[in-house]
């Protein structure tokens, strides 16, 4: 089981996020990044929403990154941990845009990207992009292919109903190979035959965590299966955030556990397939108690779960 640091205000979600967060400024985040990494944390990943409707604010908050944007920042100012996004839109944005932006950052940060691509689900920011919603599934399932042919192929060439290119050059590649390793976030049983097709990891959101083996045995079922699939990536908080945002009570995944819980249910998410995991952030005063907090779970859980 591998750590991924939980970093303050990516969010405002009313499920998760703690009071004092609010007060975490991009400097914070940026020494926070380094601190992650000098404790062996393994990697940091960001949400993203472009946009969010006045009506989903209660629930969803109005604060959240560009996740390539982001991710290249916290790559920039460390050395060795990983970057994610946790998700990234992948309908939002052209492939070809989106396939520069992962490999430029994975060529700068000397192999150290991951990026987790979601078809999205909030339709009114679909609509205020110009993005038709009903057909992002679609959409997805072509822009992951136009990507990775734009990573892996010397003459990149690709024919679709949304994006078509040949005759092209396209570097730089990305330095992972054959690509830096995409996940796919979600729970749909669409959204795990793609992660089957395509995917080294999956993310879910609203799978319970005893239904996880199930659904790991339905993505390497299908006829399609590439064989790629190795993480799965499982917050000890996920289960607090219900299907557009809603609040839910999941004792398992509350802050302020003991390290004996915490080894406790980590343990129990590893028996299920997790490979990677975090631990909620808990209620603090400020930010200074909260360098106490990773340092505490990096020298008390950590080791353990290993």
């Amino acid at each position: 089981m591998k750590l991924g640091f939980a970093m303050p205000h990516m969010l405002r979600l009313k499920a998760m996020t703690q009071p004092w967060e609010a007060a975490v400024t991009g400097a914070d985040q940026t020494r926070l990044a380094k601190w992650a990494e000098q404790l062996g944390y393994g990697m940091i990943a960001v949400p993203e929403h472009h946009i969010i409707p006045r009506h989903h604010v209660e629930l969803s908050g109005p604060h959240y990154f560009n996740a390539y944007v982001a991710m290249a920042h916290m790559a920039g100012a460390t050395e060795t941990i990983r970057v994610n996004s946790c998700i990234a839109i992948l309908p939002a944005q052209h492939p070809i845009v989106t396939a520069k932006a992962l490999s430029t950052m994975d060529w700068l940060s000397s192999g150290r990207v991951t990026v987790t691509f979601g078809v999205g689900w909030l339709a009114d920011e679909f609509e205020l992009l110009g993005i038709p919603f009903r057909e992002r599934g679609v959409m997805a399932e072509e822009y992951v292919q136009a990507i990775i042919a734009l990573w892996t192929q010397e003459e990149p060439e690709f024919e679709g109903k949304y994006v078509s290119f040949k005759d092209v050059a396209f570097e730089p590649k990305p330095v992972q190979k054959p690509h830096l390793p995409i996940w796919f976030g979600g729970d749909a049983d669409a959204v795990l035959r793609r992660a089957g097709r395509y995917a080294q990891g999956w993310w879910p959101f609203l799978t319970k965590p005893e239904d996880i083996p199930a659904r790991l045995d339905f993505i390497r079922s299908q006829p399609d299966y590439a064989g790629l699939l190795e993480d799965v990536y499982y917050g000890l908080g996920t289960g607090r955030v219900g299907e557009g945002h809603v609040v839910k009570d999941d004792p398992g995944g509350r802050a302020g556990q003991s390290a004996a819980e915490l080894i406790e249910r980590l343990g129990q998410l590893a028996d299920l397939g997790v490979s990677w995991s975090s631990v909620p952030i808990p209620p603090l005063a400020a930010i200074e108690e909260y360098y106490d907090f990773t340092q505490w779970v990096a020298e008390e859980v950590m080791p353990a779960v290993a």
